[in-house]
């Protein structure tokens, strides 16, 4: 069972007006590289995940990795390497996008 969100599309904490000072750029086995921002942290039986979406605005990929804060300017990406955690991960991000979702049509 998932706990609590901290921060995400519903918190009302202005953490979403913030995130657009946040970009990294991802680089992957393959030497592309991409720029992306942080949507929001969710944590799953007391393990945190990020979502993280490019900043080029016609992408509608994300990018889900747990997320371990390392300091309070510090912070690491980490794969989710098996698949049974990525599709928990997956299915969390996905319902608390429809929750998101069913707030904005209210």
């Amino acid at each position: 069972m998932s706990e609590n969100i901290e921060h995400g599309p519903e918190c009302d904490c202005g953490c979403q007006d913030e995130k657009e000072d946040l970009s990294v750029t991802l680089e992957f086995d393959d030497g592309e590289k991409v720029v992306v921002e942080p949507l929001f942290i969710f944590n799953i039986d007391g393990k945190d995940y990020i979502a993280l979406v490019p900043v080029e605005e016609d992408s509608d990929d994300v990018y889900l990795y747990i997320y371990k804060e390392l300091s309070d300017d510090e912070f690491e990406f980490i794969d989710i390497e098996d698949d049974d955690e990525f599709d928990k991960v997956t299915k969390e991000f996905e319902r608390i996008m429809e929750e998101a979702e069913a707030l904005e049509e209210e």
